[in-house]
């Protein structure tokens, strides 16, 4: 296994597999519920039940094991897409006698917390709001402390520069009282609720059995964290990813590569903090030292689930764990989304009842992939363009085939370039000059996946790489009607040092930039400009520098941006 890199040298993993991790016995884990739709936190109830998030419904489950979800309340004004809608959800520790429910979620124009009681879920107070938002980098977890004070992660809404902006709720961690308010005594900046700064997009908060406080953060490129907060501590981003040995800045107890991770939720038991990875598909869980620092790490469940989002310890004992394989980055199969429960050493549970169905939605029978494509074939490339065609699959699962998804072959992660409804495609905004591997894989109308059809291989024509710099854009994520162009290289393909890029690029018809980070970006009907910022306008000769942009398109439009094109003085 990859080692891991902690704050002060280096954490190796122990072997992965093991019955008993952190008091856990993961050999007998059990799926308690299916058929959530993106679950994204996790609650408990006195009476032992636990609310679930939806992201997508704005819709909070409530979930018993071996039980069908009920719905018990739907939250209003959450406008879902991308990573965003109805996020973290929190329990007051005074429930027996206030009730109150707590919510963080997504509208149309910010990030907001508010509360309510299950005796009236359509009555909700708004306790807290204004938090920027965006399709990525919302943050979202909430929960309450020892000190029965409420603390709310959120993320820097694509907008680095918040991170370090005291004067923005974004990128940080928030505390405040039970009804929203700055607290009287605790808080490290007078007047404001920021706790801890420095974040880009923090999704996990759990708390030691000593009151320690600890969080879970994306990386960009490079390492995902798990840092200890303390009371006005800078977290780096975002001049930081891990660790990077400036007093300023704290550096994590531990850090992952983000194909290792992609941490989510965040949750402590037995000495062991146990992190949700989302890309990583796997349970970490990382043993503490005396000092709250990370003395060892493995990780259980690694590709037997896909992709984990909520963990946490419920009143039962057990530890619960959520997938996410139906937010569009996942393979989900029939009974997706899920949560699967792990028992405490030495308890020795009885087979859990399978959820029942709802009496009023038939139960997804179709749990057969369809048949692999035949392997593509391309034709009419040019520099920044490609068709491909392929033989068509079947599908005997009896929900019929819906369409494929083509990728491009990278080794530890491949990119989506397009998704249709027939055997062909036309991948647009490719690289001039460039060596492309791509697959096919078909899709039902269940979600099944099937396997991978076999790789073309082509290159681009040359061209798009004048003053001595090339551009480079990778499509990270997208959906229905938006996606995120993140990495976009500039690299100096020059002998001597450069000072100052541009890269030009075509946007398809329709689409619309919605946000950027690291460049400044000027557009002109749908010719888009970007220019370097101070800090990644001077590249070193075959060195590279990176921005991204996010974009928002007609639903159901499959396009992204072609042509890039860089210059430079």
């Amino acid at each position: 296994m990859t080692a891991l890199l902690g704050a002060i040298g280096i954490v190796r993993a122990l072997p992965a597999r093991a019955a008993v991790v952190g008091g856990f016995d993961f050999d007998r884990a059990q799926v308690a519920a299916t058929g959530l739709q993106v679950p994204w936190g996790i609650a408990f109830l006195p009476d032992g039940s636990a609310l679930v998030t939806e992201r997508g419904t704005a819709r909070v489950m409530q979930v018993r094991p071996g039980q069908t979800p009920v719905a018990v309340a739907t939250i209003n004004g959450v406008s879902a897409s991308g990573e965003s809608g109805l996020l973290g959800i929190a329990v007051s520790p005074n429930y027996a006698q206030d009730q109150w429910v707590y919510v963080y979620f997504t509208t149309a124009t910010d990030n907001r917390l508010a509360r309510f009681r299950l005796s009236a879920p359509g009555t909700q107070n708004v306790i807290f709001s204004g938090v920027p938002r965006n399709t990525i980098h919302d943050g979202g977890r909430i929960a309450f402390g020892p000190d029965g004070m409420l603390y709310v992660a959120t993320g820097d809404a694509a907008t680095t520069a918040n991170a370090q902006d005291l004067n923005s709720p974004a990128g940080k961690i928030l505390r405040m009282t039970p009804d929203g308010a700055v607290p009287a005594s605790g808080n490290p900046f007078a007047g404001s609720r920021v706790y801890s700064y420095g974040h880009r997009n923090v999704q996990g908060l759990a708390w030691d059995n000593q009151g320690r406080m600890y969080a879970s953060e994306f990386g960009q490129n490079n390492l995902d964290e798990i840092n200890q907060i303390v009371a006005g501590g800078n977290y780096g981003w975002p001049t930081c990813e891990g660790a990077c040995n400036n007093p300023s800045f704290r550096n994590p107890i531990i850090s992952w590569t983000t194909a290792e991770a992609s941490p989510s939720g965040l949750a402590y038991a037995n000495n062991t903090l146990f992190a949700a990875a989302l890309r990583g598909t796997r349970l970490w869980a990382v043993t503490l030292n005396a000092s709250g620092g990370a003395a060892s790490a493995t990780s259980q469940f690694q590709n037997t689930y896909g992709r984990l989002r909520a963990v946490a310890v419920g009143p039962d004992g057990w530890l619960w764990v959520s997938t996410s394989n139906r937010d569009g980055r996942g393979t989900p199969v029939a009974a997706d989304d899920r949560i699967i429960r792990v028992p405490p050493q030495g308890v020795n549970p009885s087979p859990s009842p399978s959820p029942s169905p709802s009496p009023s939605v038939s139960p997804p029978v179709d749990t057969i992939p369809p048949t692999v494509p035949g392997t593509p074939t391309a034709f009419n490339v040019t520099t920044n363009a490609a068709t491909l065609n392929w033989a068509v699959s079947t599908d005997s699962g009896g929900s019929g085939l819906a369409g494929y998804n083509v990728y491009r072959e990278m080794g530890a992660t491949d990119p989506l370039l397009a998704q249709t409804t027939s055997n062909s495609a036309t991948l647009t905004g490719l690289t001039p000059n460039t060596q492309y591997q791509v697959y096919v894989r078909a899709r039902d109308n269940a979600g099944n996946l099937s396997g991978n059809s076999g790789l073309v291989t082509f290159t681009t024509t040359g061209g798009g790489t004048g003053g001595g710099c090339s551009a480079t854009g990778t499509v990270q994520t997208q959906w229905s009607n938006g996606y995120v162009i993140q990495p976009l290289t500039v690299t100096n393909t020059g002998t001597a040092t450069m000072n100052g890029w541009t890269v030009t690029f075509t946007l398809p018809a329709g689409h619309t930039i919605t946000g950027s980070w690291n460049t400044t970006l000027t557009v002109s009907g749908q010719t888009v400009t970007a220019k370097n910022v101070g800090h990644n306008g001077t590249v070193a000769a075959g060195a590279s520098v990176e921005f991204g942009f996010q974009a928002s398109r007609p639903n159901g439009n499959t396009s992204v941006p072609s042509g890039y094109t860089c210059t430079s003085p």
